[in-house]
């Protein structure tokens, strides 16, 4: 069954790869982004893999033009059935070399964002009493690092937001899902776009994942919608579960790593660009496509990913393990 689905953030990385994933199923897929050039691209991209495209030009830190985007896609590609958030800026600094201005840019894209977007899919969802949001997300909602402290705190609020919301759907026992999926280190084109102020060009923290795994987990997350949240990546799966039971040593564990992890070799050119306030695909602009600068060194698949989608399975085998252990045991005695 095909469907309507709007992907925020869709002219490059993650939302590049997940606007993909969808239009190969034959979705609709409206593509919301800053820009011209990538969004354009992206638009291009749906239609190869053999779904319908609509490209809109917005700002989603902006909820009138977010609202508008909505019911523009409503009337030419019909009910929206998916809203996937995926839209951030952030910037690579150390909390205090953070002007206010940028703190609140960041968080007004990286936050309110997704308060727009989940917003405008509800206008249409609630009273047709179906549909699904999916809030893409972190490792780093749940453990906070040094030097992205903008990015954290936004994902950090998306979490509680979305728990919230989902409280309120349950209880009013609403045919709309929301879920989340947590995502670990992605090679995307953020480290070449991102504001940065480090002395050193930005890096993902090993490992380091294709952002077409990302996207199958948004995919099939948007298909079984009734989980509460999606871990992908080892590395991911382990942050949250340390972070839940040692708190206090990744505090010092990551003081002592988190600077010299997140820069490569290479010096921050002074004068580099960033799409902070304004989107570097513009007119005359350059396409960033779904993949950043890290190909060489990114996995494109982890077990753990199949795991997380398959625990119910892996949970009843555990189940029956148990039992036939428990079973011998008692015919020895």
């Amino acid at each position: 069954m095909t469907r309507t689905v709007v992907v925020t953030g869709a002219s490059g990385g993650i939302g590049r790869a997940t606007a993909r994933a969808f239009a190969a199923r034959g979705d609709s897929v409206a593509l919301l982004a800053r820009g011209e050039v990538g969004l354009q691209a992206a638009a291009e991209d749906v239609r190869q893999a053999g779904g319908k495209a609509l490209a809109i030009s917005v700002d989603v830190a902006d909820c009138d033009a977010v609202l508008a985007a909505a019911e523009r896609i409503e009337n030419e590609l019909g009910p929206i059935d998916v809203w996937v958030n995926v839209a951030f800026s952030s910037i690579f600094a150390t909390f205090d070399d953070i002007s206010p201005d940028e703190y609140r840019r960041a968080t007004e894209v990286s936050y309110f964002g997704f308060i727009w977007g989940t917003k405008a899919a509800l206008k249409y969802m609630k009273p047709r009493d179906r549909g699904v949001i999916v809030q893409t997300g972190s490792a780093l909602a749940y453990r906070g690092i040094p030097l992205q402290s903008a990015y954290c705190g936004a994902k950090h609020a998306i979490q509680g937001f979305n728990e919230s919301l989902r409280c309120e759907l349950l209880h009013d026992k609403s045919g709309v899902h929301t879920t989340m999926v947590q995502m670990p280190a992605v090679n995307t084109p953020q480290f070449s776009w991102v504001r940065s102020k480090l002395p050193n060009r930005a890096q993902p923290v090993p490992p380091i994942y294709q952002p077409e795994l990302a996207a199958h987990a948004i995919v099939y997350a948007a298909e079984h919608p009734t989980r509460r949240e999606y871990w992908v990546g080892t590395t991911a799966a382990l942050t949250i579960a340390a972070n839940a039971v040692v708190p206090g040593l990744l505090d010092r564990y990551l003081a002592r790593t988190g600077f010299k992890s997140q820069q490569t070799d290479q010096p921050q050119p002074p004068d580099a660009p960033a799409n902070l306030f304004e989107p570097l695909d513009g007119s005359g602009g350059h396409d960033f496509g779904a993949h950043g600068e890290f190909d060489s060194r990114s996995h494109r698949k982890d077990p753990q990913v199949w795991a997380s989608e398959h625990h119910g399975l892996l949970a009843a085998a555990g189940g029956a393990l148990v039992a036939v252990t428990g079973s011998l045991l008692a015919r020895r005695r």
